[in-house]
């Protein structure tokens, strides 16, 4: 894991970023709600570091994830890379942007194009972007096959013939072609079996190592998350509400979110006791057309007060490199 230090190469900057999504009109006119997905989103990713966002689904990670990619197009806000607002990017830029920042998809059946064999699926990147002759693309797709663990007969199978693990070593490979700087990993391993997941966790660590990758690691599970981050992001209700370090978040974490979601992670040996009591959290999450007006979390928390529900809490530092939004902290 990437040591921090305060002087690490800022390599991404996210500062409030943002995406509505504007409600369906009525028989009667537009409506002028929005749903909030991402609301005022900030953190920065450093060269080398595993950076995760976590939190239940629909609290805005995969949105966030895209949005940096302009796959889905932020409201407002700035994504800063190598002191370029990506959001005010021209085409061209785009093009030479997203050759540097890649994704890992979540289903790595539908991600694969049924109808190409894997050959085809991996030369494609070197078709479009580079002047390589076809032998040399066949080398480096090869080569790219061979990185992620696979044998050159691959080439002319199609998505279908592979299992779930191997497919999704496929889009890593598509993901490395033109050695990007930054890979989005968007639940990489929610579809794969439990005995798969390691498989497919322990190659991302060793490519991260071999090639000096980023990684922005997107993801529910607590314990993958646990396993592979060097830095930790809580998000809920379209905000992030704690950020630490992986010892910070798991050892010692300060929002009340954060502290539910993980006495939540299911322990394989019934008789090993957990430190921590666990936290039933009541009702269900707030609507983001129309969350409380104070605190996000305020209706489910079991410790909040009622003046909890009037202002909404801010990032505030806990220690170095650990912030939580909690008016109680």
């Amino acid at each position: 894991m990437l040591a921090l230090h305060v002087k690490e190469e800022i390599l991404i900057d996210v500062k409030n970023l943002t995406k509505y999504y504007p409600m369906k009109g009525t028989f009667f006119g537009k409506s002028k709600d929005v749903i909030k997905a991402v609301d005022g989103v900030s953190f920065q990713v450093r060269k080398g570091e595993t950076f995760s966002i976590v939190g239940e689904s629909g609290c805005g990670k995969s949105t966030t994830g895209m949005s940096l990619l302009r796959l889905i197009e932020p409201t407002s806000g700035e994504v800063v890379f190598k002191n370029k607002n990506v959001l005010e990017m021209k085409r061209n830029e785009m093009l030479d942007y997203r050759q540097n920042i890649q994704v890992i998809f979540q289903d790595p059946y539908s991600s694969l194009n049924p109808r190409h064999t894997i050959k085809k699926i991996l030369s494609e990147p070197f078709a479009i972007n580079t002047k390589l002759s076809n032998a040399q693309i066949e080398d480096e797709v090869i080569n790219l096959l061979r990185l992620v663990g696979m044998d050159v007969h691959h080439l002319y199978r199609y998505p279908h013939e592979f299992s779930g693990g191997q497919r999704q070593r496929i889009g890593i490979a598509r993901a490395l072609a033109l050695n990007p700087q930054l890979i989005i990993c968007d639940e990489p391993v929610s579809a794969l079996d439990v005995s798969i997941q390691s498989q497919i966790l322990n190659l991302l660590k060793s490519l991260q190592k071999k090639l000096r990758l980023t990684y922005i690691f997107i993801s529910h599970d607590l314990s993958v998350v646990e396993h592979i981050s060097d830095r930790v992001a809580v998000m809920y209700l379209g905000k992030i509400v704690e950020i630490g370090t992986r010892e910070q978040i798991f050892n010692h974490p300060q929002h009340p979110y954060t502290k539910a979601l993980l006495s939540s992670v299911p322990v394989a040996d019934p008789k090993l006791k957990k430190l921590t009591q666990r936290v039933h959290l009541e009702g269900d999450v707030p609507s983001p057309k129309n969350p409380p007006k104070g605190c996000p979390f305020y209706s489910r928390c079991p410790i909040r007060l009622d003046s909890c529900n009037q202002t909404a809490p801010v990032l505030k530092e806990v220690s170095h490199e650990h912030q939580a939004s909690c008016h109680l902290i």
